[in-house]
């Protein structure tokens, strides 16, 4: 992910754990964006023991709030403000989550029961990434951002599991295949490990 891939105003953050996950492009139109929605809701099926049937998965809070997160996203990187932010707030009252229209969120993505999510703006999560309840990818408050343009938000790296509860916070990196376990507040970059 070079510079221009990153939403605007935000710069990479340097780290010694690797490379950001490669993730879904914006601007593959809305094909792209069905087959996305798709891949997702397939991803519930896959992943939820409780949902059997695409029909099951489609009643999923977690996939409707991701599905509306999507649409979103397509509109904040096109420069738009209200309709992003209203879709953002419908989110929230269908799923009990709020992902930021800014943020970056890769394919296969499973947020388990969902409540209490908070995805911040610069945060990034990468391909297969399991998400379960009361999870904040957040940073750590305006005094420590680092002013205008900074990164503030976790990146994520592919094939994480992020335990109920867990806190992310500020502009950390945590690496491929690197579980967070339950409960656990993170404040630093965190390397990879076998799964």
């Amino acid at each position: 992910m070079n510079q221009s891939t990153l939403p605007r105003g935000t710069r990479r953050a340097r780290s010694a754990t690797g490379p950001p996950p490669q993730l879904p492009r914006h601007d593959e139109g809305l094909t792209g964006l069905l087959r996305t929605v798709a891949e997702d809701l397939r991803t519930v099926v896959d992943r939820d023991p409780s949902r059997a049937t695409l029909l099951d998965a489609a009643l999923h809070p977690p996939w409707q709030g991701l599905v509306l997160y999507r649409l979103a996203h397509r509109l904040h990187v096109r420069g738009r403000r209200f309709g992003p932010g209203l879709l953002t707030w419908v989110a929230r009252v269908v799923s009990g989550m709020e992902i930021h229209a800014g943020a970056r969120i890769g394919r296969r993505v499973f947020i388990d029961h969902g409540f209490g999510v908070v995805i911040g703006e610069t945060a990034v999560v990468g391909n297969d990434v399991t998400i379960y309840h009361q999870v904040t990818l957040g940073s750590r408050g305006w005094w420590q951002d680092g002013g205008p343009g900074a990164r503030r938000h976790p990146v994520v790296g592919d094939r994480v599991t992020i335990g109920v509860g867990a806190s992310l916070l500020g502009p950390i990196t945590v690496a491929d295949d690197c579980p967070i376990r339950a409960h656990e507040l993170v404040t630093n970059d965190r390397p990879g490990g076998p799964r």
